[in-house]
């Protein structure tokens, strides 16, 4: 039999990702740092850009689709004039052209991404086609079909104007690639442009504040072995609850033989009327969080992702 190997943290990180290394990099580090069995993140970042990155520590991963959906914001800087292959400045440029861009040009372009619009992703994402990712194709020179996504810009902001660069905030939807609007954007100037620094400032409603860099982690971890703490003491308090993952659903209250029965993956029964919707489900006697469900209009629950920390316990009730 197999040993698990690292230790079972459960939560929530929010990891301020610096620029130089990529998403995977980063996961691997914390993960190393909390001695964690099982770690995920929810949404890759371009090696170039920093900022937000959760990551889901234990039964948290159950739950990280519903961040890689979040809406989110970023802050991006845009030089105008050049085009590259990236459409940022880790790529080569393709193209160099003289810009003569005014303030109305520039805002008359960019009410155009504002609202619910089409994008093609660029050839150096991680979408895939016909199995492999498209930056694989790109490396090798090749292009392949892709076929516009919908997306939504929430707000589209001009922070900043001079020379040759442009700084932008952008709240949009999930799928959204800034780097593509970016070069969108310049060729609507018809001078080109790249991204030079990009930074996510929001995953959903998680607070700028909650960051925290894996340079302190490391600290924490260093100090604890120094001073002879366990490290889980020093790192654990960092960690958001599982349920923030989800804390945009409606809460159903259940009582403790219904929560018993949901947590052995059974359809429960409650008193909600309504749409259909997905859940979470609270036990009301301790707050406590059990997983997601199915609501029908009729009040029944049917499971969909389970705690198993609590479908252990409630096994083991049963066959006592």
């Amino acid at each position: 039999m197999s040993r698990r190997r690292g230790r079972s943290v459960q939560g929530i990180v929010l990891i301020d990702k610096p620029s130089g290394i990529s998403s995977n990099d980063a996961l691997q580090k914390v993960k190393r740092i909390y001695h964690a069995a099982k770690a995920g993140h929810t949404g890759a970042l371009d090696p170039l850009a920093t900022g937000m990155l959760p990551i889901c520590f234990g039964e948290a991963t159950k739950f990280s689709q519903f961040l890689l959906d979040a809406d989110k914001r970023y802050v991006v800087t845009a030089k105008l004039g050049q085009r590259t292959t990236t459409s940022d400045s880790d790529g080569e440029v393709i193209l160099e052209r003289p810009v003569q861009v005014t303030l109305t040009d520039l805002e008359t372009h960019l009410a155009s991404f504002r609202g619910d619009i089409q994008q093609v992703p660029s050839m150096y994402s991680a979408l895939k086609y016909q199995g492999q990712p498209l930056y694989k194709y790109a490396r090798q020179g090749i292009e392949v079909p892709r076929s516009p996504r919908d997306i939504t810009v929430f707000d589209l902001q001009l922070l900043r104007f001079e020379g040759d660069e442009v700084e932008l905030e952008v709240h949009c939807s999930k799928g959204t690639y800034i780097r593509t609007i970016v070069d969108d954007l310049g060729e609507l100037l018809g001078c080109g442009a790249h991204v030079i620094q990009l930074r996510r400032s929001q995953v959903a409603h998680y607070p700028v504040d909650c960051m925290v860099t894996i340079e302190s982690l490391q600290a924490l971890l260093d100090q604890a072995l120094e001073d002879e703490v366990a490290p889980k003491d020093r790192l654990d308090p960092l960690l958001l609850p599982t349920d923030t993952a989800v804390s945009g659903l409606k809460a159903v209250q259940l009582n403790a033989q219904q929560a018993h029965q949901f947590s052995l993956g059974q359809a429960i029964h409650t008193a909600e009327q309504g749409v259909e919707e997905i859940v979470r489900l609270i036990i009301d006697s301790n707050q406590e969080f059990i997983g997601i469900g199915q609501l029908n209009p009729c009040g029944r629950v049917d499971p969909k992702r389970l705690i198993q920390r609590v479908m252990q316990e409630s096994t083991e009730i049963e066959t006592r």
